[in-house]
């Protein structure tokens, strides 16, 4: 073993991508599920909007935190126990009485919970990279962890119709349950903090990593214990940081578009469009598996392009492109007049999106080093706070201006987040270097 170089980081990068599979699952099963429970509960499209942005307000409003909390006590923990967090309150949105008083309210808090727990999961694995993966690979790297987002979300129209058709609505957010604390106990019997901490890393794969990483691993993969403290990145650093606002602002967009997708597609597919629950299903995967795909190839492309001509074009400019080719097939889309063609080619907008994905956490890994988990989370804050905008508001444009509209403001936000790139300068590190 000790003989050649071993791959640990990949078995951990691959941890993470089924981690952010379930993740994905457990976030977009509402959705899917989102007829029975308003039927259950007679609550309207406007009343399911605010159930999904509860989540989301949750999951935004602990981004920071989740990220601090990654830079200080590392991911093996912080996520292992967002893991059973997240759990836990999937289990209680099956159990909420049919005749309950305040039903409204029970989901909002049960889900809001909800995210709260699920924010440590990138914030999380971005503090991983950060010490775990050389830069050369970031991309790829991020590329699959982001990858679990489409093959989640791509995942639960099918298995959720299979089991709210077999065995009812309730049952599959318990299947959901029972497998993130599965993940859970294996993500803290596998991962360590750092590569010098892991057992089954030879001198070579430390070696590697070591050699391409923001800062020595002595430097920054510590995490906090008695008497031991981590050199974090000032937030007033942060906050006057032009990168940080505009990949923020960058993402506030992305998230708006995105969750436009795991939010309301599938109902968008069923109600507006007419498709059956089947072909719903069966179309509502293709932005998913999209996203899949994009995500891997973003990555490739990202490190290939970072390696040949450096990170301005590799990080920022393939971003732009990306976003901005999302807005084209969004706005095109929007106006097929065939389901199925608008399905396929909004579903291409979902992957072009999805290609800028590994350049938003590779750039804060780059520039943030030992705060990569709280800068970053500061960073998906903004998306969040987006995809929770989306959330609630696509209905209400849909209501008064018709879906098309919902879609086209969608498409402006493309082109907006799509120039926020151009302000990206990657190579400007917001850690100091230590004085040798």
């Amino acid at each position: 073993m000790t003989a050649r170089t071993s791959r640990v980081r990949w078995f951990l990068v691959f941890c993470l991508f089924v981690l952010s599979a379930v993740s994905y699952l457990d976030r977009v099963n509402i959705s899917i599920a989102a007829g029975p429970i308003a039927d259950a509960y007679h609550l309207t499209d406007v009343q399911l909007g605010k159930v999904f942005s509860s989540m989301l307000i949750g999951y935004a409003l602990f981004q920071t935190i989740a990220g601090t909390l990654a830079d200080r006590f590392g991911s093996r923990r912080v996520l292992t126990f967002g893991v059973i967090w997240w759990g836990v309150f999937t289990a209680l949105t099956a159990v909420v009485p049919p005749n309950i008083r305040g039903a409204l309210s029970a989901f909002l808090a049960i889900r809001f919970l909800l995210g709260a727990g699920e924010a440590v999961i990138y914030p999380s694995a971005n503090q991983f990279v950060a010490r775990w993966i050389p830069i050369r690979e970031r991309g790829i790297a991020n590329g699959w962890i982001f990858a679990g987002v489409g093959a989640g979300a791509g995942l639960t129209p099918p298995l959720i119709t299979y089991l709210m058709i077999h065995y009812g609505w309730r049952c599959s957010f318990l299947v959901c349950s029972v497998l993130g604390l599965v993940l859970a106990a294996i993500w803290f019997l596998a991962a360590r903090d750092t590569p010098v901490e892991h057992p089954r890393v030879t001198a070579g794969e430390l070696a590697e990593i070591e050699s391409g990483l923001t800062l020595a691993v002595s430097e920054v993969s510590v995490p906090a214990s008695p008497g031991k403290s981590v050199a974090l990145v000032p937030w007033r650093t942060v906050l006057r940081s032009k990168e940080i606002w505009a990949v923020t602002v960058s993402y506030f967009c992305y998230g708006y578009v995105a969750w436009i997708f795991f939010s309301w597609f599938f109902r968008y597919l069923a109600k507006v469009r007419g498709l059956d629950l089947k072909a719903s299903a069966f179309y509502s995967m293709l932005p998913f598996l999209a996203m899949l795909l994009s995500c891997l190839l973003g990555g490739v492309v990202n490190d290939r392009l970072t390696r040949w001509k450096g990170p301005r074009l590799g990080r920022c400019f393939l971003a732009a492109f990306a976003i901005a080719l999302a807005g084209v097939f969004i706005v095109f889309g929007s106006h097929a007049a065939s389901a199925r063609v608008a399905s396929v080619v909004l579903a291409g907008g979902a992957g072009a999106l999805y290609l800028s994905q590994s350049s938003f956490w590779s750039l804060t890994a780059d520039i943030a080093g030992p705060s990569s988990g709280s800068v970053s989370g500061f960073m998906n804050m903004g998306n969040q706070i987006g995809a929770a905008l989306t959330a609630s508001l696509t209905p209400w444009i849909a209501a008064g201006y018709g879906w098309r509209a919902s879609f086209l403001v969608a498409a402006v936000l493309c082109f907006v987040g799509a120039a926020c790139w151009l302000m990206v300068d990657p190579q400007r590190s917001l850690v100091r270097t230590r004085p040798s």
